[in-house]
């Protein structure tokens, strides 16, 4: 639903709000004037002054009765304009205390207005967005907690048997290479977390030069070319020269994140291509490997932070890079899809092409 139509349809429903506290107005006057009729009609009122009780009191009674008759419709109005106001309530109410599963849902002919269909639907994307929120967040401690106790574990435990003064020569090299490694596992999992952190609060991309795009996605190729070699993928580069007004070293951590993604998931002697296009409004990046997909349920949320599509563990990751890749992108006016299927995956960024 469009801007205008969105606004149209507030509208209806006000109309439709006066349309019915004017009906209730309507008949409420209609009932007591056919009160009125019925009881001249049937001489109440005369008597009511034969027994000596004066058309004032007469007069009384039947304003009181329309006012009871008034006051009954005006509450059955209110139930029925209040009760999704309620239902938000009494649901925000449930998200509130802790249950992201509860959902609004429609059931009555006014709850099936376009504006209330709206503010349902838009409630419970709130509601989905919490309920992933708090999943991301406990994937995040056990997830993130078991990268950090990995390599931590793996430090102590060879650390330990270094000091054992059997170990040969070639052992001790073993070990403390092991050491090494994780230890720099360590330091690029705090550094990512650290450049997050960074970009989340910036609100631009910073400092912007016009450069040679299609050279800096080489470059990126040539840096990992020890990782895809050791698979024996041959990198399709297919593009032409692109220039791109841009900040520089938050895109090259775009191009390195995706490339070495491409490259950790492609099966060995795979498919690996880059290509690059451009029209008059926006420049494309696509990145494609062969190899094993990502399920249609994980898809929609690898750029969540610290979200991690293989529960095993069983590949190098922390569920940071594609966040990372996300908020970059993004502060620079662009978008990033990815899709995934038939035994290939690719990711797509949008850029300004100015």
């Amino acid at each position: 639903m469009n801007k205008k139509e969105e606004k149209h349809s507030r509208i209806a429903l006000t109309l439709l709000f006066a349309g019915l506290t004017f009906a209730i107005l309507l008949l409420f006057i209609a009932l007591v004037a056919i009160a009125v009729i019925i009881f001249v009609k049937t001489d109440i009122i005369s008597i009511v002054s034969e027994v000596e009780i004066n058309k004032a009191l007469a007069i009384f009674l039947l304003i009181l009765f329309s006012l009871v008759i008034g006051a009954g419709l005006s509450f059955l109005l209110s139930r029925i304009l209040t009760g999704t106001i309620n239902k938000v309530i009494n649901t925000m109410n449930q998200l509130a205390s802790g249950n992201y599963k509860a959902r609004l849902e429609t059931g009555s002919i006014l709850n099936r207005h376009p504006t209330i269909v709206e503010i349902t639907e838009s409630f419970n994307k709130m509601a989905t967005a919490l309920d992933h929120t708090e999943i991301i967040h406990l994937d995040f401690i056990n997830n993130f907690s078991h990268e950090f106790k990995t390599p931590i574990v793996s430090i102590a435990g060879f650390a330990k048997l270094l000091k054992h003064k059997d170990l040969t020569a070639e052992q001790q090299k073993e070990y403390i290479d092991i050491i090494e490694e994780e230890s720099l596992r360590l330091a690029n999992m705090a550094t990512g977390v650290l450049e997050l952190t960074k970009v989340e609060s910036q609100t631009s991309s910073g400092t912007t030069k016009t450069y040679n795009l299609s050279e800096q996605i080489r470059s990126c190729v040539l840096l990992l070319e020890k990782r895809w070699a050791e698979k024996g993928l041959e990198p399709e580069l297919i593009f032409d020269e692109y220039e791109i007004t841009a900040n520089e070293d938050m895109l090259r951590q775009v191009w390195l994140n995706l490339i070495d993604n491409a490259i950790k998931y492609s099966d060995d002697f795979g498919i690996f291509r880059i290509t690059v296009s451009k029209n008059d409004e926006n420049l494309a990046v696509r990145i494609m490997n062969s190899g094993t997909e990502i399920s249609s349920e994980d898809l929609p949320f690898i750029f969540n932070k610290f979200y991690q599509a293989d529960k095993s563990h069983a590949s190098a990751g922390n569920g940071i890079g594609l966040a990372l890749v996300k908020r970059i992108v993004s502060l620079h006016g662009g978008e990033i899809t990815a899709e995934s299927e038939k035994g290939k995956t690719v990711f797509t960024v949008i850029l300004p092409a100015e």
